[in-house]
């Protein structure tokens, strides 16, 4: 029976996309099979990210209208065996795609699978609802800012009208200079305002935002090893976190965190 977790935020344009597959392809590699669902409908860009879009054949919608099965719209991913993608539909009228028909589909895949995590679309809308519908779990991504968190604290809020059993916090795209110099709202204030269990910290990694808009998978070490360190907490429960800060400490740190702060 697969753990079904959804990633929502709320707010747009925090990294949730990224965090989702990058969990995905980290879990895949410990030895899990992983289905990465895209329910972000009509705006979708996971296969972009996963850089699989001349392989779709089927999408979500061709599965909820009975034109394949559930297990003929995914595709493998080329470098992990075990980690596929269900990818979602760029002209589908989203209104008549419900949570029911998603929870139907991802109740196909349970058994074959150990993670199912589902892409939400950013907003409180019915895309929220589809997406939120089938989880029983729930991953909040937030950035280190006023207005992430304000949308984060209402999506929770959302989330307790739902079957979710568990809710933990993601921080992505934290910059340890200007944690260190300041500058940026700290992980402790931010985990103190959500009230939610920490999953992880994620660095800014221009790497990252540049092999996505390729469709490449390219990340600094200490990026790559956040989202390892992400991907067992989740599995294990451990609470290992990444810090952001440690090139910053010190006398090299001090000067390399003043010239990051004029370039």
């Amino acid at each position: 029976m697969a753990r079904k977790i959804v990633l929502t935020s709320g707010k747009g344009g925090v990294g949730k996309t990224t965090v989702c597959a990058n969990l995905g392809i980290n879990l895949a590699k410990l030895g899990f099979r992983v289905v990465l669902f895209d329910v972000d409908i009509g705006l979708n860009n996971l296969d972009v990210v996963m850089n699989i879009e001349d392989r779709i054949i089927f999408d979500i919608t061709d599965v909820i209208m009975g034109r394949c099965r559930p297990r003929q719209a995914l595709v493998q991913d080329k470098n992990i065996s075990s980690l596929y993608v269900l990818p979602s539909s760029h002209a589908y009228n989203k209104i008549n795609i419900l949570g029911e028909h998603i929870k139907n589909v991802i109740d196909i895949l349970d058994s074959s699978f150990d993670y199912i995590l589902i892409d939400c679309p950013a907003g409180v809308d019915d895309g929220f609802r589809r997406a939120v519908l089938p989880a029983n779990e729930a991953i909040v991504v937030v950035t280190p800012h006023l207005s992430s968190i304000r949308d984060a604290d209402k999506v929770i809020g959302l989330l307790n009208d739902y079957n979710i059993d568990y809710k933990g916090l993601v921080i992505n795209r934290v910059r340890g200079d200007l944690l260190l110099n300041g500058e940026m709202m700290t992980v402790e204030n931010i985990v103190r305002a959500l009230n939610l269990p920490l999953l992880g910290v994620i660095p800014e990694d221009d790497a990252i935002g540049a092999s996505n808009s390729l469709g490449l998978r390219v990340q600094s070490i200490e990026s790559a090893r956040a989202f390892t360190l992400l991907s067992e907490n989740i599995h294990n429960g451990s609470k290992k976190i990444f810090d952001c800060t440690y090139k910053y400490r010190g006398l090299v740190g001090y000067i390399k965190r003043n010239i990051k702060k004029h370039v």
